[in-house]
């Protein structure tokens, strides 16, 4: 049964005065394989505007969950148009607090049964939401030791989740419990394994279509890369190796660094990076990229699984694609 928690909606307004920045509608085609995946005809398609910061888009039971990670809120968006509408608030820290940089939700996923799971920034914490609108923790700490503030996650066919803890979230440096910036598995028994704390700032994550490869990105000015990590048969990663670094397309005119990404069915990243989203093939090779002139922070296959969602800064778009979401059909039947 499809459902929406008994939660408050309400449309969202932009009340900035400030002249809104420009959401380009640009494709770079640098080999013959990024026809076969996006048309020549796409076209970058601005749905809303005047976010604070949005992230983590999701599609969720017929619509479009977003965060506005700064405003503490999830947005929900419908096929046809029309304003979204906010779906969840707080959404990231549900008691002020201070210390805190960025308090709200961030990376959204969904998991076998059909429920929402949060990155809480504020709470710093793996959460649930329940039918009836209430919240249940899944992750707080390691070893008994607060996360700085997870930040994006996937869920395996095995309800295993995968999720960063960078320290985004926190402004405070005293209010850090955990040393390092880690990647963790979550698994359905609440076992929560360090899978690697060598990455400076671990951002977005998302499984190959077997499941048998991990993908990072790292937010790293100074090593802006995307990750590979081969999963073992005991669930721990082998040594990684660079897939993909973007340091050569790092510019003024490129906004943005390694931050989600999403993979297609036939293994191809789609990662939002310097520019827009690069489109990377498995092999690492840059097939080409969805220019939006705008940081895109991340971005998520919806409707049949084919339209990409982007969160780019304050906007939200989407673009058709010839290919479809790794996995989204089985997810979309969810029940």
């Amino acid at each position: 049964m499809r459902w929406i928690p008994a939660l408050l909606l309400l449309p969202v307004f932009s009340l900035s005065a400030a002249p809104a920045p420009t959401l380009q509608n640009n494709f770079e085609r640098l080999d013959p394989a990024f026809d076969q995946l996006v048309a020549k005809d796409a076209q970058v398609e601005k749905l809303a505007e005047g976010f604070s910061w949005s992230e983590g888009p999701l599609w969720f039971h017929g619509a479009l969950l977003f965060s506005d990670v700064p405003e503490n809120v999830i947005h929900r968006w419908t096929p046809g148009g029309g304003t979204p509408q906010v779906f969840l608030k707080p959404s990231g820290m549900l008691t002020p607090r201070e210390g805190v940089r960025e308090q709200g939700s961030n990376g959204l996923a969904q998991d076998a049964q059909g429920r929402l799971l949060i990155c809480q920034h504020g709470e710093r914490r793996i959460a649930r939401l329940e039918p009836d609108g209430k919240q249940t923790p899944l992750a707080e700490r390691y070893e008994g030791k607060r996360f700085n503030s997870p930040n994006d996650l996937v869920v395996a066919k095995n309800g295993d989740i995968y999720f960063t803890d960078p320290p985004y979230g926190i402004k405070d440096p005293g209010l850090r419990e955990l040393s390092h910036n880690g990647v963790y598995r979550l698994t359905p028994d609440g076992q929560v394994r360090l899978l690697t704390d060598a990455l400076t700032f671990p951002n977005g994550i998302a499984l190959a279509p077997d499941e048998k490869t991990l993908y990072v990105a790292v937010s790293d000015p100074k090593n802006p890369v995307i990750m590979s990590y081969g999963i073992l048969p005991d669930s721990r990663l082998s040594e990684g190796r660079v897939l993909f670094d973007t340091r050569a397309l790092v510019s003024p005119e490129r906004k943005g660094m390694p931050d989600g990404l999403k993979v297609d069915e036939k293994g191809n990243l789609f990662a939002t990076g310097p520019g827009g989203v690069l489109v990377i093939s498995p092999e690492g090779k840059h097939l080409g990229s969805i220019l939006t002139g705008q940081a895109c922070a991340n971005c998520a296959w919806g409707d049949d699984g084919s339209t990409l969602y982007l969160t780019a800064h304050m906007f939200f778009a989407r673009v058709k694609t010839l290919t479809r979401g790794a996995g989204f059909g089985a997810q979309d039947q969810r029940p």
